[in-house]
Order: structure tokens, then C-alpha cells, then sequence
């Protein structure tokens, strides 16, 4: 896998930029992998000249459309997505000749969005919590677009199809069938399916790897930041509906991974290997890590790395956007969590969705802060709370004058602000000053963002 130094290569000559997509190389990584644990070798997706494994399922899916009927000369190519699967069919639809619109979450990274405009699509952004109201919307705008098409990379079969052809075979090739372990995310699931389908036949162990509050791995649903990749689940969905394309009896097991093990693996990579890849790889070589360690030096784990980290650099590469939501630890000492008189561990919050006598009541005999978080109503055992989660503040004061049948939510004030606890304590409380904080306004502490208590402006 490689040549030797000095040695010339060329690579193929393609009629079309599309005939580049797939057959991506195989990288083995050898700074971060631990002492006796198995060779871990990472399939570089982003290779792909749309800079995502999406592309693989873009160009499966359109040719799938094509030949059935679905998709005419002159039509639109609309999906509702995070950015790859949009970037991917962006190119695909370029290439044919074909318009494209696509609806994307508001958390969309401005880079991936940028991409998208870059190909000639149209750009719909709406509220990214609520994941099938971007499809729903998609739905819609397909349907009525004279010469629509939907892609429906959750339900298109094409999608774990192609990963079944193109992505498993590759490795197995490309191993030599030596590969003992596949380790993969799961947004769509497409990818998991696909090539686990091809590679479990043949003795692989298959391994998803999952945010850790992610619902596919038994995650309470709430919010995480590595995109992508899980299944967030709103609070107030009726039916939680999974993809129609992943089979979730593919994967032998699933290793939940949070998302500072995720962002920081992402940061190693860029520096120890030189690798710049998005967090979902981060996910997936977290997890492609745990399993080398247990695998021992006679295993090979072979990692999907789904995108690069050049669609993220506003975010996971941005020390000061880490460190704001506690991933990240400033150089400049001391630190808020140096300097903070210590905190009551867990986080007493208000449920938007509680009445205000419901509040009242698990407040009685309690000590409390003078100010709670709102948060999304939740079914969790957790004792923290993945900031967006939190919606707004309520003055416990002020509970007595309201009715008691009243929504909690309906009252809600702006949320607290936050702190990430690795921050510069001078520079936190400067910033809390500027955006006029007074002494007794309460304040969030993030660890890898996630709320974790909460303290007075005054304790900085």
C-alpha cells in the first residue's frame, strides 16, 4: 500500500469528475494507536471529489432516479440534509445538469452551506433541532417543483446499496481480507449497513460508533455537537423514527463516544497524523481506538473516516469556540474552574413543559438558586444539561405570582450565560461584563458542552 520513495505514480484520467467517486485509499495511522493494540488503517472518504463518503450514495441515488424514470433531463434534485449528502448530490446535479435546492439544519456549518451555493444549489435553512421537519420540508418543496425529485437518503435504498457494491469490497481488497473489525458512524446509516453487509459474511466484527447521547446507542436524544453522524431526538416528537435504510442488526456492537473524546481525537489526528478530518471521524477512530486495544496486535481495524476537517475549521478547529463551550482548556491560567469557590454538583432546572404548581412542588423544602434554567422537557438520568438544551431562566421569586396552571415555559426569561470551565477566569468574566452581567445573574459552567452548574457572575 504505497510505493517506494522516488518511485513516479500517476493516477487514473476521467471522462467525468463523477467517475472519480469511490475506490478511496487506505491509510494507516501510527502515532495515536495504542502500544499492543491492533493496526488501525482509516478509509479516507473525503478523497472523494465531492470531499465526503455522501458522494458514494449522491451519485447511486441519482443514477437509480434516472433509470427509473424519477428524474427526467430538465428536473431538480431536492434532499433534506446536514451538507455532505447535499454537497455530494450538489456535484452529481451539477455534472448532469440538473437543478438542486436542498433544506439544511441551522447549525450547518457556514462552510458547508458556502459549498452548497458554490455548486449552483439553492440553500433553505430551517431550525435543526426538529430533524424531520428538514425532511418534511423537502418533502414539500420536491413535490411541488414541476420536474421535483427527492432523493430521500433515509428511505432510498441505493444508498446502503452502493456501500454494499463499492465501500466493503474496496476494504477487503484492499486489506487483503485481513481486516477484523469495521468501524463506522451512523447518521443515515447507509454506510454501516452497506459495507457491514458485505464484510460480516466474512468473519468481520462490525462496530458502530455513536455519540453518546445519540438515541442509536441508547442516549437520552439530547443535543451533541459532532455533526453528521447519531440520531438526536426532539423532546416532543410523537414517534421516533428511524432511518428505513439502517439495519440495526448489521453492527455486533456500538461504542458511545462523547463529544470531547470525539473533538479532542479530531485535533489528534490533525496534529499527530496530519490528517484534518470532521468530528464524525473523530467518533469513529475513538471508538477504531478502543477497539484496538481490545483486539490486540492480531487484529486490523479499518476506521470510516466520513469528511474532512477543512468544512469545520469555524468549529472544531477554533480554540476559541472549544474553549467557550469546555472542550478546550485556555493557556492562560488560572482557569475558571481554578477560581470558582466550588459548585453544588448536578443541576437544578425547571422543565419548560411543567406547570408552574409542578415546579412549585419539587422546589418545596429545596434549597435553590434565585434564577433556574429552562430546559427542554427530557427523559434522562443525566444531571447535566447539552446546552442547547437550555431555553430560557425563571426567577424562583417570581413563581408566587403566577397561576399555577400556567406553563413554566411561557414565563421564561433569556437563558443564562455560559462559561466554559477551561477558559482564561479574567477573560470569561470580561466577556460576561461586556455583554452587561451583573453580580448576582447566574451563569452556566459548560463541560464539553454540557451544563454542568451553575454559579453567580460574582463567584468569578
Amino acid at each position: 500500500m504505497g510505493c517506494e520513495h522516488g518511485s513516479e505514480r500517476t493516477g487514473p484520467v476521467h471522462d467525468s469528475v463523477l467517475d472519480a467517486v469511490g475506490a478511496t485509499p487506505l491509510v494507516r495511522l501510527r502515532r495515536i494507536v495504542p502500544d499492543g493494540g491492533a493496526p488501525v488503517w482509516v478509509k479516507t472518504e473525503w478523497s472523494n471529489p465531492g470531499g465526503s463518503v455522501k458522494d458514494r450514495a449522491a451519485l447511486a441515488m441519482v443514477e437509480g432516479a434516472e433509470a427509473s424514470g424519477a428524474l427526467r433531463p430538465g428536473g431538480t434534485v431536492v434532499e433534506g440534509t446536514s451538507g455532505n449528502t447535499g454537497i455530494g448530490l450538489a456535484m452529481v446535479a451539477a455534472a448532469r445538469g440538473y437543478r438542486s435546492v436542498f433544506v439544511v439544519p441551522e447549525r450547518t456549518t457556514p462552510e458547508k452551506i458556502a459549498l452548497l451555493r458554490a455548486y449552483g444549489a439553492e440553500v433553505v435553512t430551517t431550525p435543526g433541532l426538529v430533524p424531520r421537519h428538514v425532511q418534511q420540508l423537502a418533502a414539500r418543496i420536491a413535490d411541488e417543483t414541476p420536474g421535483g425529485w427527492l432523493a430521500d437518503q433515509y428511505g432510498n435504498p441505493a444508498n446502503p446499496g452502493v456501500h454494499e457494491r463499492t465501500t466493503g469490497p474496496e476494504i477487503w481488497a484492499q486489506t487483503g481480507g485481513r481486516i477484523t473489525h469495521l468501524v463506522a458512524g451512523a447518521g443515515t446509516g447507509g454506510t454501516l449497513t452497506g459495507a457491514g453487509r458485505f464484510l460480516a459474511p466474512h468473519g468481520v466484527q462490525i462496530v458502530a460508533a455513536d455519540p453518546w447521547t445519540s438515541r442509536y446507542g441508547g442516549g437520552d436524544g439530547s443535543p451533541y455537537y459532532v455533526e453528521a453522524v447519531g440520531h438526536y431526538l426532539h423532546p416532543l416528537t410523537g414517534t421516533d423514527t428511524w432511518p428505513a435504510v439502517y439495519d440495526t442488526s448489521v453492527a455486533d456492537r456500538t461504542e458511545r463516544i462523547g463529544d470531547g473524546e470525539s473533538l479532542r481525537t479530531v485535533r489528534r489526528l490533525a496534529r499527530e497524523e496530519g490528517l484534518l478530518v470532521g468530528g464524525s471521524a473523530g467518533t469513529a477512530v475513538a471508538a477504531a481506538l478502543r477497539v484496538s486495544e481490545r483486539a490486540g496486535p492480531d487484529g486490523l481495524v479499518v476506521a470510516v473516516l466520513p469528511d474532512s476537517g477543512r468544512i469545520y475549521l469555524s468549529k472544531y478547529f477554533d480554540d476559541a469556540w472549544l474553549t467557550t463551550l469546555g472542550f478546550l482548556d485556555s493557556p492562560a491560567a488560572p482557569l475558571v474552574r481554578d477560581v470558582i469557590a466550588g459548585y453544588r454538583p448536578g443541576l437544578l432546572v425547571a422543565p419548560a413543559t411543567s406547570t408552574v404548581d409542578e415546579l412549585r412542588s419539587a422546589l418545596s423544602g429545596r434549597v435553590a438558586p434565585a434564577v433556574l434554567p429552562v430546559v427542554q422537557p427530557r427523559v434522562t438520568d443525566a444531571t447535566t444539561w447539552s446546552a442547547p438544551d437550555v431555553l430560557g431562566s425563571i426567577a424562583v421569586g417570581a413563581l408566587a405570582g403566577l397561576a399555577g396552571s400556567d406553563r413554566v415555559g411561557a414565563h421564561a426569561g433569556p437563558p443564562p450565560a455560559t462559561v466554559g470551565h477551561g477558559e482564561a477566569a479574567v477573560a470569561a468574566a470580561t466577556r460576561l461584563d461586556d455583554a452587561g452581567a451583573g453580580p448576582g445573574d447566574p451563569v452556566l459552567i459548560l463541560v464539553d458542552g454540557r451544563a454542568v452548574a451553575q454559579i453567580r457572575r460574582a463567584d468569578l
